[in-house]
Protein backbone atom coordinates (compact mmCIF):
# COMPACT_ATOMS: atom_id res chain seq x y z
CA UNK A 1 0.00 0.00 0.00
CA UNK A 2 1.13 3.43 0.54
CA UNK A 3 4.31 4.57 2.04
CA UNK A 4 4.09 7.50 4.55
CA UNK A 5 6.05 9.75 2.72
CA UNK A 6 4.12 10.05 -0.41
CA UNK A 7 1.26 10.66 2.19
CA UNK A 8 0.99 14.28 2.16
CA UNK A 9 2.02 14.39 -2.00
CA UNK A 10 -1.29 12.29 -2.41
CA UNK A 11 -3.65 14.24 -0.20
CA UNK A 12 -2.43 17.35 -1.97
CA UNK A 13 -3.18 15.94 -5.33
CA UNK A 14 -6.25 14.67 -4.32
CA UNK A 15 -7.14 18.11 -3.55
CA UNK A 16 -6.29 19.40 -6.82
CA UNK A 17 -8.38 16.68 -8.69
CA UNK A 18 -11.17 16.63 -6.55
CA UNK A 19 -11.29 20.41 -7.44
CA UNK A 20 -11.93 19.72 -11.33
CA UNK A 21 -14.96 16.99 -11.06
CA UNK A 22 -16.96 18.97 -7.54
CA UNK A 23 -17.68 22.06 -5.93
CA UNK A 24 -17.24 22.76 -2.15
CA UNK A 25 -20.14 22.58 0.14
CA UNK A 26 -19.77 24.95 3.20
CA UNK A 27 -21.80 24.13 6.40
CA UNK A 28 -24.86 26.31 7.43
CA UNK A 29 -23.73 28.97 9.80
CA UNK A 30 -27.10 29.25 11.67
CA UNK A 31 -27.24 26.03 13.14
CA UNK A 32 -26.51 25.93 16.92
CA UNK A 33 -24.25 23.00 17.63
CA UNK A 34 -27.02 20.75 18.72
CA UNK A 35 -28.22 21.22 15.35
CA UNK A 36 -24.56 20.52 13.40
CA UNK A 37 -24.05 17.89 15.31
CA UNK A 38 -27.59 15.54 14.43
CA UNK A 39 -27.06 16.96 10.58
CA UNK A 40 -23.60 15.45 10.83
CA UNK A 41 -25.03 11.86 11.77
CA UNK A 42 -27.15 12.35 8.55
CA UNK A 43 -24.33 13.01 6.89
CA UNK A 44 -22.26 9.86 7.43
CA UNK A 45 -21.34 8.29 4.02
CA UNK A 46 -24.68 10.04 2.42
CA UNK A 47 -24.73 12.63 0.52
CA UNK A 48 -25.48 16.19 0.85
CA UNK A 49 -28.93 16.46 -0.84
CA UNK A 50 -30.03 13.38 1.14
CA UNK A 51 -28.63 13.94 4.50
CA UNK A 52 -30.69 17.75 3.90
CA UNK A 53 -33.60 15.66 2.71
CA UNK A 54 -33.70 13.55 5.99
CA UNK A 55 -33.32 16.33 8.27
CA UNK A 56 -35.83 18.44 7.26
CA UNK A 57 -37.84 15.40 7.04
CA UNK A 58 -37.27 14.93 11.08
CA UNK A 59 -38.08 18.60 11.52
CA UNK A 60 -41.07 18.35 9.71
CA UNK A 61 -42.17 15.15 11.07
CA UNK A 62 -41.78 15.78 15.14
CA UNK A 63 -42.82 18.86 17.15
CA UNK A 64 -38.87 18.76 18.91
CA UNK A 65 -36.26 16.60 19.62
CA UNK A 66 -37.30 15.39 22.32
CA UNK A 67 -40.34 13.57 20.68
CA UNK A 68 -37.33 12.28 17.91
CA UNK A 69 -35.96 10.95 21.48
CA UNK A 70 -38.65 8.80 22.68
CA UNK A 71 -39.66 7.55 18.90
CA UNK A 72 -38.40 4.03 18.09
CA UNK A 73 -35.59 3.53 15.52
CA UNK A 74 -37.96 2.32 13.11
CA UNK A 75 -40.05 5.11 12.79
CA UNK A 76 -37.00 7.58 12.58
CA UNK A 77 -35.59 5.53 9.95
CA UNK A 78 -38.69 5.94 7.90
CA UNK A 79 -38.49 9.34 8.23
CA UNK A 80 -34.58 9.31 7.17
CA UNK A 81 -35.19 6.88 4.30
CA UNK A 82 -32.75 8.81 1.87
CA UNK A 83 -30.22 7.97 3.67
CA UNK A 84 -27.77 5.28 2.09
CA UNK A 85 -28.49 3.07 5.74
CA UNK A 86 -31.19 4.88 7.25
CA UNK A 87 -31.27 2.88 10.70
CA UNK A 88 -27.66 2.94 11.87
CA UNK A 89 -27.96 7.06 11.32
CA UNK A 90 -30.97 6.80 13.19
CA UNK A 91 -30.03 4.64 15.91
CA UNK A 92 -26.79 6.94 16.35
CA UNK A 93 -29.15 10.06 16.40
CA UNK A 94 -31.29 8.74 18.95
CA UNK A 95 -28.36 7.56 21.47
CA UNK A 96 -26.76 11.30 21.10
CA UNK A 97 -30.08 12.79 22.38
CA UNK A 98 -30.37 10.76 24.77
CA UNK A 99 -26.88 11.13 25.84
CA UNK A 100 -27.08 14.75 25.94
CA UNK A 101 -30.42 14.78 27.70
CA UNK A 102 -29.00 12.97 30.63
CA UNK A 103 -26.06 15.10 30.50
CA UNK A 104 -28.20 18.22 30.25
CA UNK A 105 -31.55 17.69 30.79
CA UNK A 106 -32.43 19.81 28.15
CA UNK A 107 -30.86 19.68 24.28
CA UNK A 108 -28.84 22.90 24.74
CA UNK A 109 -24.91 22.50 24.14
CA UNK A 110 -23.75 26.12 22.92
CA UNK A 111 -21.60 25.84 25.93
CA UNK A 112 -19.16 24.33 24.30
CA UNK A 113 -18.73 27.22 22.19
CA UNK A 114 -17.06 28.99 25.42
CA UNK A 115 -14.78 25.86 26.54
CA UNK A 116 -11.35 25.08 25.50
CA UNK A 117 -11.25 23.36 22.27
CA UNK A 118 -9.61 20.35 23.57
CA UNK A 119 -12.37 20.14 26.61
CA UNK A 120 -15.11 20.83 23.80
CA UNK A 121 -13.84 17.86 21.94
CA UNK A 122 -14.16 15.60 24.81
CA UNK A 123 -17.31 16.49 25.38
CA UNK A 124 -18.41 15.67 22.01
CA UNK A 125 -16.73 12.35 22.15
CA UNK A 126 -18.36 11.00 25.02
CA UNK A 127 -21.68 11.39 24.44
CA UNK A 128 -22.80 7.62 22.99
CA UNK A 129 -23.64 7.81 19.46
CA UNK A 130 -21.49 10.58 18.24
CA UNK A 131 -19.06 8.77 15.82
CA UNK A 132 -15.60 9.94 14.91
CA UNK A 133 -17.08 11.79 11.77
CA UNK A 134 -19.64 13.61 13.76
CA UNK A 135 -17.24 14.70 16.32
CA UNK A 136 -14.50 16.62 13.11
CA UNK A 137 -17.39 17.73 11.58
CA UNK A 138 -18.55 19.88 14.56
CA UNK A 139 -15.32 20.49 15.76
CA UNK A 140 -14.41 21.86 12.23
CA UNK A 141 -17.96 24.07 11.16
CA UNK A 142 -19.05 25.16 14.84
CA UNK A 143 -15.62 25.09 17.03
CA UNK A 144 -13.54 26.19 14.65
CA UNK A 145 -11.18 23.55 14.83
CA UNK A 146 -8.81 22.19 12.24
CA UNK A 147 -10.70 18.50 12.00
CA UNK A 148 -11.39 17.11 8.29
CA UNK A 149 -14.15 14.63 8.62
CA UNK A 150 -13.54 11.59 7.09
CA UNK A 151 -16.28 8.21 7.30
CA UNK A 152 -16.30 5.15 5.68
CA UNK A 153 -16.49 6.01 2.12
CA UNK A 154 -13.71 8.78 2.22
CA UNK A 155 -11.25 6.64 3.94
CA UNK A 156 -12.06 3.83 0.97
CA UNK A 157 -11.13 6.66 -1.36
CA UNK A 158 -7.90 6.91 0.05
CA UNK A 159 -7.12 3.56 0.55
CA UNK A 160 -7.37 3.39 -3.09
CA UNK A 161 -5.36 5.97 -4.21
CA UNK A 162 -2.96 4.65 -1.65
CA UNK A 163 -2.79 7.26 0.90
CA UNK A 164 -4.21 4.72 3.78
CA UNK A 165 -2.66 1.39 4.92
CA UNK A 166 -5.30 -1.68 5.79
CA UNK A 167 -4.49 -1.02 9.69
CA UNK A 168 -4.88 3.05 9.54
CA UNK A 169 -8.40 2.23 7.42
CA UNK A 170 -9.79 -0.23 10.03
CA UNK A 171 -8.27 2.19 12.90
CA UNK A 172 -10.85 5.28 10.85
CA UNK A 173 -7.75 7.51 11.45
CA UNK A 174 -5.64 9.30 8.54
CA UNK A 175 -2.37 10.47 10.19
CA UNK A 176 -0.91 13.73 9.08
CA UNK A 177 -4.03 14.72 7.08
CA UNK A 178 -4.28 18.48 8.96
CA UNK A 179 -0.41 18.92 7.88
CA UNK A 180 -0.70 18.37 4.59
CA UNK A 181 -3.99 20.16 4.14
CA UNK A 182 -3.47 23.93 5.52
CA UNK A 183 -6.49 25.22 8.07
CA UNK A 184 -8.22 27.73 5.51
CA UNK A 185 -8.13 24.60 3.18
CA UNK A 186 -9.96 21.94 5.91
CA UNK A 187 -13.59 23.09 4.76
CA UNK A 188 -13.12 22.90 1.21
CA UNK A 189 -11.19 19.95 0.78
CA UNK A 190 -13.57 17.92 3.58
CA UNK A 191 -16.26 18.50 1.55
CA UNK A 192 -14.65 17.80 -1.81
CA UNK A 193 -13.49 14.14 -0.29
CA UNK A 194 -17.12 13.42 1.31
CA UNK A 195 -18.78 14.31 -2.21
CA UNK A 196 -16.11 11.57 -3.93
CA UNK A 197 -16.76 9.12 -0.83
CA UNK A 198 -20.67 9.55 -1.27
CA UNK A 199 -20.31 8.41 -4.90
CA UNK A 200 -17.77 6.01 -4.45
CA UNK A 201 -19.95 3.95 -1.31
CA UNK A 202 -23.22 4.93 -3.86
CA UNK A 203 -21.88 3.48 -7.20
CA UNK A 204 -18.88 1.92 -6.30
CA UNK A 205 -18.48 0.20 -10.04
CA UNK A 206 -18.96 3.61 -11.59
CA UNK A 207 -16.80 4.86 -14.53
CA UNK A 208 -16.68 7.98 -13.57
CA UNK A 209 -15.83 7.82 -9.82
CA UNK A 210 -12.90 5.09 -10.67
CA UNK A 211 -11.85 7.40 -13.62
CA UNK A 212 -11.69 10.05 -10.67
CA UNK A 213 -9.64 7.70 -8.64
CA UNK A 214 -7.02 6.63 -10.89
CA UNK A 215 -6.35 10.98 -12.11
CA UNK A 216 -5.76 10.51 -8.58
CA UNK A 217 -3.09 8.06 -8.39
CA UNK A 218 -2.36 5.35 -11.42
CA UNK A 219 -1.85 2.76 -9.08
CA UNK A 220 -5.56 2.97 -7.90
CA UNK A 221 -6.62 0.85 -10.85
CA UNK A 222 -5.13 -2.62 -9.38
CA UNK A 223 -7.31 -1.59 -6.17
CA UNK A 224 -10.63 -0.43 -7.64
CA UNK A 225 -13.85 -2.63 -6.32
CA UNK A 226 -14.45 -4.85 -9.09
CA UNK A 227 -18.19 -7.36 -9.93
CA UNK A 228 -18.11 -10.44 -9.02
CA UNK A 229 -18.46 -12.91 -11.27
CA UNK A 230 -22.18 -13.90 -11.86
CA UNK A 231 -22.13 -17.97 -11.08
CA UNK A 232 -23.38 -20.01 -13.82
CA UNK A 233 -26.39 -22.62 -12.75
CA UNK A 234 -24.69 -25.68 -12.34
CA UNK A 235 -25.55 -28.23 -14.92
CA UNK A 236 -27.37 -31.09 -13.79
CA UNK A 237 -24.78 -34.03 -14.49
CA UNK A 238 -26.19 -36.96 -16.26
CA UNK A 239 -27.81 -40.11 -14.37
CA UNK A 240 -25.42 -42.94 -14.09
CA UNK A 241 -26.00 -45.67 -15.90
CA UNK A 242 -27.59 -48.54 -13.77
CA UNK A 243 -25.04 -51.03 -12.24
CA UNK A 244 -25.67 -54.44 -14.74
CA UNK A 245 -27.91 -57.15 -13.25
CA UNK A 246 -26.25 -59.86 -11.18
CA UNK A 247 -26.54 -63.28 -12.58
CA UNK A 248 -29.30 -65.61 -12.17
CA UNK A 249 -28.27 -69.19 -10.61
CA UNK A 250 -30.37 -72.10 -11.83
CA UNK A 251 -32.86 -72.10 -9.14
CA UNK A 252 -32.99 -68.15 -9.08
CA UNK A 253 -33.50 -68.20 -12.80
CA UNK A 254 -36.53 -71.10 -12.36
CA UNK A 255 -38.40 -69.01 -9.65
CA UNK A 256 -38.18 -65.92 -11.85
CA UNK A 257 -38.56 -67.67 -14.71
CA UNK A 258 -42.79 -66.73 -15.42
CA UNK A 259 -45.13 -69.07 -14.06
CA UNK A 260 -47.69 -71.04 -16.71
CA UNK A 261 -50.68 -69.65 -16.26
CA UNK A 262 -53.49 -71.87 -15.38
CA UNK A 263 -56.43 -73.10 -17.73
CA UNK A 264 -59.24 -70.96 -16.96
CA UNK A 265 -62.45 -73.43 -16.65
CA UNK A 266 -65.57 -72.28 -18.46
CA UNK A 267 -67.83 -71.22 -15.74
CA UNK A 268 -70.69 -73.64 -14.50
CA UNK A 269 -73.97 -73.33 -15.48
CA UNK A 270 -75.92 -72.40 -13.19
CA UNK A 271 -78.49 -75.17 -12.61
CA UNK A 272 -82.28 -73.54 -12.68
CA UNK A 273 -83.91 -74.56 -9.53
CA UNK A 274 -87.21 -76.79 -10.34
CA UNK A 275 -90.11 -75.08 -9.16
CA UNK A 276 -92.10 -77.55 -6.71
CA UNK A 277 -95.38 -78.85 -8.56
CA UNK A 278 -98.41 -77.12 -7.30
CA UNK A 279 -100.86 -79.79 -6.75
CA UNK A 280 -104.26 -79.43 -8.15
CA UNK A 281 -107.19 -78.48 -5.35
CA UNK A 282 -109.31 -81.65 -4.44
CA UNK A 283 -112.37 -81.94 -5.16
CA UNK A 284 -114.98 -82.41 -3.30
CA UNK A 285 -116.85 -85.94 -3.48
CA UNK A 286 -120.43 -84.91 -5.26
CA UNK A 287 -118.22 -83.24 -7.79
CA UNK A 288 -116.37 -86.45 -8.70
CA UNK A 289 -119.52 -87.74 -9.59
CA UNK A 290 -120.34 -84.63 -11.88
CA UNK A 291 -116.83 -84.40 -13.74
CA UNK A 292 -116.76 -88.34 -14.33
CA UNK A 293 -120.26 -88.41 -15.79
CA UNK A 294 -119.46 -84.64 -18.03
CA UNK A 295 -116.54 -86.83 -19.15
CA UNK A 296 -118.25 -90.04 -20.63
CA UNK A 297 -120.79 -87.31 -22.18
CA UNK A 298 -117.64 -85.66 -23.74
CA UNK A 299 -115.68 -88.69 -24.69
CA UNK A 300 -115.78 -89.98 -28.54
CA UNK A 301 -116.46 -93.00 -29.28
CA UNK A 302 -114.19 -94.81 -31.10
CA UNK A 303 -114.92 -95.81 -34.84
CA UNK A 304 -115.97 -98.98 -35.36
CA UNK A 305 -113.72 -100.97 -38.51
CA UNK A 306 -115.87 -101.59 -41.35
CA UNK A 307 -116.87 -105.70 -41.30
CA UNK A 308 -115.81 -107.11 -44.98
CA UNK A 309 -117.96 -107.15 -47.40
CA UNK A 310 -118.89 -110.98 -48.39
CA UNK A 311 -118.53 -111.98 -52.54
CA UNK A 312 -121.39 -114.21 -54.08
CA UNK A 313 -120.57 -117.75 -53.90
CA UNK A 314 -120.43 -118.47 -57.39
CA UNK A 315 -122.26 -121.78 -58.80
CA UNK A 316 -120.18 -124.76 -60.46
CA UNK A 317 -121.50 -126.15 -63.56
CA UNK A 318 -122.64 -129.65 -63.26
Amino acid sequence: MANHPNRAALLTKAHKVLKKHYKPVHPVAERPLMEQLLFALCLENATYEAAEQAYASLEASYFDWNEVRVTTVKELSESMSSLPDPAAAATNLRRVLQAVFESNYSFEIEALRKQNLGQAVAKLTGFAGASHFAVAYVTQSGLAGHSVPVDRGALWALQIVGALTDGEMEAGTVPGMERAIPKNKGIEFGSLLHQLGADLIASPYSTNVHNVLIEISAEAKNRLPKRQPKKKPEEAAPAPPPPPAPAKTPVAAAKAAPEKPAPVSAPKAVAKKKEPVKEAPKEAPADKHKAAKSAKKSAVPPKKKPSPVSKPMQRKPR
